[in-house]
């Protein structure tokens, strides 16, 4: 006869080694708020030292004192260590006076608004460029062991939450018998334990995870009282005292619950777990919601109770088919009642993912050229293509329930025919063990006859001795009995072809699970694509952005000494404030001056203008102006007008980009 349990277990094995690799396989957590900006800078020479060092990034982000260190050429810091927030998505951090000329490198190290690390440097110069000795980690924030392990401890906390979710939800909605089966009570225990242990080991790991990365931070009491101050902090900590009401629940589910025989009071038992299980289901689930991707970004008002119902729905699925695959290899028997009503749970679980997923697809992408050009896209494809497999695996195990629900009669007469080679075997075997008694008996007796000198106490230890050997034969009986008898029941399970191919399709939905729920583990830690095609689409923009505007504009007014040449500065030349200067000089090259000079800007796309700037005359040839605004980035028009008589005059247009 094939033996179905090493079968199992070889198989769990296989997945959790798949599950190993692709979890070592993945890369550290990719930045979920890109740097867009700097002042100074990335790259830049400036000839004063500033008195402070400003960073923007592409989204609001959570910043320590710390968080930025500016070092010197000789790698000694030089900041203040004090940060502050400058106003939207921009942070800055004191300098100290006196700074060498070299270069200066900025390293910095923030969470971003959807509690993932962020790391990076850049350097600028005082002066001139310089070599630097600044030595900086290798490590990447969210990298290394403690990355690693933090992984680790993500898949565990949303594995824990499916099966002791998922399993509940089994035993009450579909098999209220299954509340004292044994190996379900282990499912959904073991659920919770593992969900509880992952989440005091994310606190514990938190600070190293978005700090430092070593693994002896992660027993700093210093740092878990920061990240206790933080978002993400709250949510593992509400989390716990939410398991802590669902370790209540989960004794009453297997305990009053289980024993309760009058039907109105179980029923009313029943409603009064599913609300409260409910309740602490969704609050359970809104732990993640608060703290990572939909909390950020657009609609997240919106987002976050469609992340509670997704994440239910995914445990109401892959937790109920986790406990049946348990409940048809270990459970003696399993009503096919049971197995319909949770074909039609999943059912409905999986057309609110579908909904649900379609909504957050479009919330975190955006666009087709994120869906396959960016990670978080491509992740989400295969994710896609994963949970496909699973609806086709289903509709299988669909086919199977109906023909287990068709072979209940002939199931009844396969069990008959197992219980009397059952019986059988146990008449074979329990007169062994009666003669072996027997004859025990005997020999003691005819020692006892023959004794010449047996006393009181010989006879007693006799029958001490005896009464030794009968709790022996009854202990080896009762082994004897509950083997044949797990026996019987694994015959009996295995019989059924309507079961073994159910238990066969079901493994196979729970293998993609696994695979599944690796996926997902990795995409909650990867930049959502249309937030990285926006950081992309800033960061070119600032990169596109117009440095200093040196500008030379040929002119000819037709009257006498009409002809030269205008040269116009602006510094830094970008929106907001800039300084212009206007320098006129003859074919020559001489500088010359001339009755007016006139400039103004027009951003037709966006129908400013034209706005009028009148430099004031500084020197021979040399006009200026400060404080002249530019409103907005775009392609700007530079009219200069240059009049050198009372009547000769020309407009010479000139179109820039002004960022």
């Amino acid at each position: 006869m094939k033996t179905i349990a090493p079968r199992f277990r070889h198989l769990l094995l296989l997945l959790l080694a798949v599950t190993g690799a692709l979890l070592a396989g993945a890369a550290p957590v990719s930045a979920h708020a890109a740097l867009t900006g700097s002042d100074p800078k990335q790259g830049a020479v400036v000839e004063q030292a500033p008195t402070r060092v400003s960073l923007t990034f592409s989204e609001e982000v959570a910043m320590s004192d710390g968080s930025v260190r500016v070092l010197d050429p000789a790698g000694k810091r030089v900041d203040t260590g004090k940060t502050t927030d400058l106003g939207g998505t921009t942070y800055g951090v004191p300098l100290h006076s006196g700074l060498p000329d070299g270069t200066f490198t900025v390293a910095y190290q923030v969470v971003s608004a959807d509690s993932h690390p962020v790391s990076g440097a850049f350097t600028f110069s005082i002066g001139a460029p310089s070599k630097t000795t600044a030595a900086l980690p290798d490590q990447t924030a969210g990298g290394g062991v403690v990355g690693g392990l933090y992984g680790v401890a993500r898949y565990l906390s949303y594995a824990g939450f499916i099966l002791t979710v998922g399993g509940a939800a089994f035993v009450l909605a579909c098999w209220p018998r299954g509340a004292g089966v044994r190996p379900v009570q282990r499912v959904v225990v073991g659920g919770w334990i593992t969900l509880t242990g992952a989440t005091l080991a994310m606190l514990l790991m938190r600070g190293s995870y978005t700090g430092s990365g070593a693994v002896g931070d992660i027993f700093d009491l210093t740092l878990l009282g920061q990240v206790l101050q933080t978002k993400s902090g709250a949510a593992l900590v509400s989390r716990l005292l939410l398991l802590a009401a669902a370790a209540l629940f989960i004794a009453v589910l297997f305990g009053a619950y289980e024993k309760r025989t009058d039907p109105k009071e179980k029923k009313d038992l029943t409603f009064g777990l599913a609300i409260g299980g409910a309740v602490v289901a969704a609050g359970l689930a809104a732990t993640w919601a608060m703290a990572e991707h939909a909390s950020t970004g657009i609609q997240a008002g919106l987002a976050m109770p469609v992340d509670v119902l997704h994440l239910l729905s995914v445990a109401a699925w892959l937790g109920g088919l986790t406990t049946l695959l348990v409940a048809l290899y270990r459970a003696p028997s399993i009503e096919a009642r049971a197995v319909r009503r949770f074909s039609r749970v999943a059912f409905c679980a999986v057309c609110t993912l579908a909904a649900t997923g379609l909504y957050q697809s479009w919330r975190q992408v955006g666009s087709w050229s994120a869906l396959t050009g960016t990670r978080y896209g491509q992740l989400l494809l295969l994710k896609v293509g994963l949970v496909a497999v699973m609806v086709g695996v289903a509709w299988i195990s669909r086919k199977w329930t109906g023909r287990l629900s068709e072979g209940l009669a002939p199931e009844a007469a396969t069990t008959a025919v197992i219980e009397e080679r059952t019986r059988s075997e146990e008449a074979v075997t329990v007169p062994t063990g009666g003669a072996s008694k027997g004859s025990s008996s005997g020999d003691a007796g005819a020692d006892a006859g023959s004794g010449s000198g047996a006393g009181v106490d010989g006879t007693s230890a006799d029958t001490d001795s005896g009464a030794g050997v009968d709790d022996k034969r009854s202990a080896q009986l009762a082994r004897q009995r509950a083997a044949l008898a797990t026996a019987r029941d694994k015959r009996m399970r295995d019989a059924d072809p309507g079961r073994s191919g159910l238990r066969r399709s079901v493994l196979t939905e729970a293998g993609v699970a696994v695979v599944l729920l690796v996926v997902t583990t990795v995409l909650t830690s990867t930049e959502p694509g249309r937030t990285e095609e926006e950081a992309k689409a800033v960061t070119a923009a600032a990169s596109q952005r117009s440095g200093p505007l040196s500008l030379k504009l040929p002119f000819d007014t037709g009257g006498q000494d009409g002809k030269g040449t205008l040269l116009l500065d602006m510094d830094p030349g970008r929106t907001g404030s800039n300084d212009m200067h206007v320098y006129v000089e003859r074919p020559n090259g001489k500088a010359f001056d001339i009755p007016e000079v006139k400039v103004s800007f027009t951003l037709a796309a966006k129908k400013i203008g034209p706005l009028p700037v009148v430099p004031d005359h500084i020197a021979t040839g040399h006009w200026s102006a400060s404080g002249v605004q530019i409103p907005v980035a775009g392609d700007w028009k530079i009219a200069v007008t240059v009049r050198t008589s009372d009547i000769d005059q020309v407009t010479v247009n000139k179109n820039v980009k002004i960022g």
